[in-house]
């Protein structure tokens, strides 16, 4: 009787619903493989609205952001207390909107729990936006890189951001030579030192300088077929040395050799602020048309993604810029939220879904 009443349970688990056998219920995954850090950002600064347009992490407890200034500020976005706190009030557009900065907190420093340490204000009148910033991985006194979208320049300074050791560009002045640009957006880089820019929101082109910042080559113009580019927001390169490059208003992805042939075109990728190589052999992008992250295989192919519009803690508006850490910590500038946002992997999270690190190329 033992026997025939087990069997009997076992007959009726199996022919209940499946959904009768569910433990979780309901969700939509809106974080994907990582959990967001509630309330990480702390600026320091009350009624902060300035748009966070850049984020890179020198270590887990060392992450310098990049903002715009005030004359920028988009009316109706979150307005934060020095704590992080979103205000019920929103923000509004400065009445003031000469040519001179309003709030300026172009550069920060924050630590591993987010709390604004050292605000980089001595180069305020130096740098406009502060479009995308950068580690070099080949350069082992880790540099800061300051692509100045407004200011025309590419600048380079020493690790703790105290001295200004290159610059390429000149400052305030638009161009399409050699030695100028128009609006540039993102840079990547190679083993020997030489580095790409995605130039940009007015030129149509990449241009490749050596390590001293001399003019090695260029391709692309403005406009729409292949091979041209309209607003190329950011670059990198996979292991076979291939030019990834985001197309961003063409809502494309585009690749080619070293030299500039182009080799494939990934089509229907809405507004992509951000493509990059990793270390699993992957290609990762942001697509602020969707508001989503999405893992690609070198052939184009989607492999995964997550990401959803809004303002909550783990939502986004315009994935501008992000960058894993050391310990696998993923950090989003969440432009339109006026914030910086920390995700940490979970620990039941599928491995194939959380973003590897950028790839360093062999040398």
């Amino acid at each position: 009787m033992k026997v025939q009443w087990k069997l009997g349970l076992v007959a009726l688990a199996l022919a209940m619903p499946a959904y009768a056998q569910e433990v979780t219920k309901g969700g939509m995954d809106e974080t994907g493989p990582y959990e967001v850090v509630r309330g990480w950002f702390k600026p320091g600064i009350d009624r902060w609205d300035q748009r966070v347009v850049s984020v890179v992490a020198d270590t887990p407890d060392r992450i310098i952001i990049g903002s715009n200034d005030r004359s920028l500020t988009l009316a109706g976005y979150p307005l934060l207390a020095a704590d992080g706190t979103v205000m019920k009030e929103k923000t509004t557009v400065p009445t003031d909107m000469s040519p001179a900065k309003i709030q300026v907190n172009q550069l920060m420093i924050l630590n591993g729990d987010g709390k604004m340490i050292e605000n980089l204000s001595q180069w305020n009148e130096l740098i406009s936006i502060p479009h995308s910033l950068a580690f070099d991985p080949y350069d082992k006194e880790r540099h800061l890189w300051v692509v100045d979208r407004t200011g025309q320049q590419i600048l380079k300074f020493t690790n703790d951001v105290k001295k200004l050791v290159m610059k390429v560009g000149e400052n305030g002045v638009a161009g399409t030579d050699h030695t100028h640009f128009n609006e540039p957006a993102g840079m990547a880089f190679m083993p020997d030192g030489s580095f790409y820019i995605a130039d940009g929101y007015k030129n149509g082109r990449v241009i490749k300088f050596d390590k001293n910042g001399k003019y090695q080559l260029e391709w692309g113009t403005k406009g729409s077929g292949p091979g041209q580019f309209n607003l190329i927001h950011a670059v990198s390169v996979d292991a076979n040395h291939r030019v990834y490059t985001a197309d961003r208003v063409n809502n494309r992805i585009q690749i080619f050799d070293e030299t500039g042939k182009l080799l494939d075109i990934w089509p229907n990728v809405r507004s992509a602020t951000r493509v990059v190589a990793t270390q699993d052999g992957a290609v990762w992008l942001a697509a602020a048309g969707y508001n989503r992250f999405a893992k690609f295989d070198t052939n184009g192919k989607l492999l995964y993604h997550w990401g959803m519009l809004g303002a909550e803690p783990g939502q986004i508006d315009n994935p501008h810029q992000w960058m894993v850490d050391q310990a696998g910590n993923f950090y989003v500038a969440d432009s339109n939220n006026d914030r910086v946002q920390k995700f940490v992997p979970r620990k039941t999270a599928d491995q194939s879904h959380v973003m590897a690190q950028e790839l360093v190329l062999k040398k």
